[in-house]
């Protein structure tokens, strides 16, 4: 639509497109055509990158939507990459979390204590007493359902 000759602005209000997005895809677009256009695989940036961004930007003083289309990298990661160099400094820019859940945060393993032939027998005859109420339950469930279809002339033939 923009190479028809639509305004941004319109495109923005039609379809509800964010208007910086469209901009800079738009520009990213007329640069190096529809490849651009396409999801790029996710690379981590190393603090070298990080450093000869952010000097870019704050030395040259280009927009973050400049940098966004000249580094590839979204506006959004530039802005933090920017607001920890202004409050930590270059070497803040260096410093990278661990990714992921730290290995001591895993469940507490179980003690097993050894069991007595007493605790082994009533832990059993507490098994055997839930299942066979389970089953209990089970056939009345079948009783009543077959009662049901019997009721309304459905039910199995005797045959």
């Amino acid at each position: 639509m923009l190479k028809e000759g639509y305004s941004i602005s319109y495109i923005h209000t039609t379809y509800g497109i964010n208007g910086e997005q469209l901009k800079k895809l738009w520009l990213l677009y007329q640069r190096e055509g529809a490849k651009a256009l396409h999801r790029q695989a996710y690379t981590r940036s190393n603090a070298d990158f990080r450093h000869k961004v952010v000097l870019d930007i704050e030395n040259n003083g280009i927009s973050l939507v400049q940098a966004s289309i000249k580094y590839r990298v979204s506006a959004s990661r530039l802005n933090v990459w920017l607001r920890t160099y202004r409050q930590g400094g270059i070497e803040a820019l260096s410093i990278t979390k661990k990714r992921g859940r730290p290995k001591a945060m895993g469940r507490p393993k179980k003690v097993q204590k050894p069991e007595t032939e007493l605790e082994r027998l009533q832990r059993e005859n507490r098994e055997l007493k839930i299942e066979n109420a389970l089953l209990k339950k089970v056939k009345a469930l079948v009783e009543e359902r077959e009662a049901r279809l019997r009721a309304i002339g459905r039910g199995q033939s005797k045959n």
